[in-house]
This record gives C-alpha cells, sequence and structure tokens, in this order.
C-alpha cells in the first residue's frame, strides 16, 4: 500500500523535529553540526518528502557545506517591533503571509547585523527567518537560506536570554533543488551586506543561478 503524502510529510517533520532537539541538547556544536549533516543526507537519499527530484536520489552525492567555522555562531538579542503583516514573495506565483514582531540583532566577524523575525501566520504559526547575504547567487543559492522555520521543527534554541544564531546550519529552501517546491525567499530587510560563508552551498546542479 502506498503511504499518504499526508503522513510521508509528517514523518519528515518529526525527523526534523527530533534531529533539532539533539542539536539543542548537544554541547558541541560542532560536533551536533556533524550530525545534523549525516541526518540531512540520508533524508536527501531515502525519504519520499526529499527535496531532490526522484530520480537524482540513487547518485546523490551530499549536500554540499563550508566547513564549520565557530565564528559564525552567535546569539542574537531580540528586540521587540511594531508588529506589520508583510506578503513575502515566493518562488511559486503566490506571496505567503507572515507577520514581523522583532528583529534579533548581533555582531559577525565585527559588523553590528540585524534580521527581521517573522510569524507565519497560520494555524500554530511559527517563527521564520531567511536571509541573503553577500554570496548569494555566487557561492550560496541566490535567492535566500533559511536559518529558523520552526513550523517545521528548524529552532536552535536560545542561550542566556538570547537567540541562537548559529549560521552554520543555515541551510538552502527546497525549492533550490527542484522548482515544483514552492518557498517563502528572503524578505527586504534580510539582506546582509557581508558574506556568510557558513552552511549550505549552492547545488552542484544551480553552480550558474543568480
Amino acid at each position: 500500500m502506498s503511504r499518504p503524502d499526508e503522513l510521508s510529510l509528517l514523518d519528515w517533520k518529526r525527523r526534523i523535529s527530533e534531529l533539532y532537539a539533539g542539536v539543542r541538547a548537544d554541547s558541541d556544536p560542532e560536533r551536533a553540526w556533524r550530525r545534523w549533516r549525516d541526518v540531512r543526507d540520508e533524508l536527501f537519499r531515502s525519504h519520499s518528502q526529499s527535496p531532490l527530484p526522484a530520480d537524482e536520489r540513487g547518485s546523490f552525492g551530499g549536500v554540499s557545506y563550508f566547513d564549520y567555522d565557530p565564528s559564525f555562531r552567535v546569539l542574537g538579542t531580540v528586540e521587540e517591533a511594531e508588529p506589520e503583516r508583510r506578503e513575502i514573495a515566493t518562488s511559486g506565483e503566490r506571496p505567503y503571509s507572515f507577520t514581523r514582531f522583532a528583529r534579533t540583532r548581533f555582531d559577525l566577524a565585527g559588523d553590528g547585523l540585524a534580521l527581521d523575525l517573522y510569524w507565519l501566520d497560520g494555524y500554530g504559526g511559527g517563527v521564520f527567518l531567511s536571509f541573503a547575504d553577500a554570496t548569494s547567487g555566487k557561492e550560496t543559492y541566490g535567492a535566500c537560506r533559511y536559518l529558523l522555520d520552526t513550523v517545521k521543527g528548524s529552532d536552535l534554541g536560545e542561550a542566556d536570554g538570547k537567540l541562537v544564531l548559529d549560521f552554520n546550519f543555515s541551510y538552502n529552501p527546497s525549492c533550490a533543488y527542484d522548482p515544483q517546491w514552492v518557498c517563502p525567499l528572503a524578505p527586504p530587510g534580510n539582506r546582509l551586506p557581508v558574506p556568510v560563508r557558513a552552511g549550505e552551498r549552492l547545488p552542484a546542479h544551480g553552480r550558474s543561478r543568480s
């Protein structure tokens, strides 16, 4: 018997949630990152909800990443912002509705930076944080990368009352691998002027994309 897509998606979300729970519980961020990589590679190869087209899964050699760099693990101070409902562009024809509810400020390589935090306007909601940077379209996927998407389990937690922003865990949206997926992209306020050479790199099939 074939399994309903809804249950397959539930299994994917469950596995991702368990993976991030392990990341948050591990006292060694680099060890947790290596485990995160291994599990993601296995899901990409074998799971029915893999973002890879089915005919590419058997030959998949693994997701491409920058080496782990502890300098890209920072803590962000969260500042409440006047809620603003925004339509964020997607890789499809229609935008998704989010509410910008806060900004997180942090230092990265000596630069004081900030990113908007969004709440998904839907049942249950969830915190969403995507970004683009100076590597986008060259070394990394042009549209954006994701750092937090808690409705799907991608949650790095908090420390000392601040938000954990470990850019080594940044990853490409599914649409980077197959245009059948519709993904929200980076809003204008989340385009960093500095290069973030951490996390997932440009997929091999998209090296020439901008």
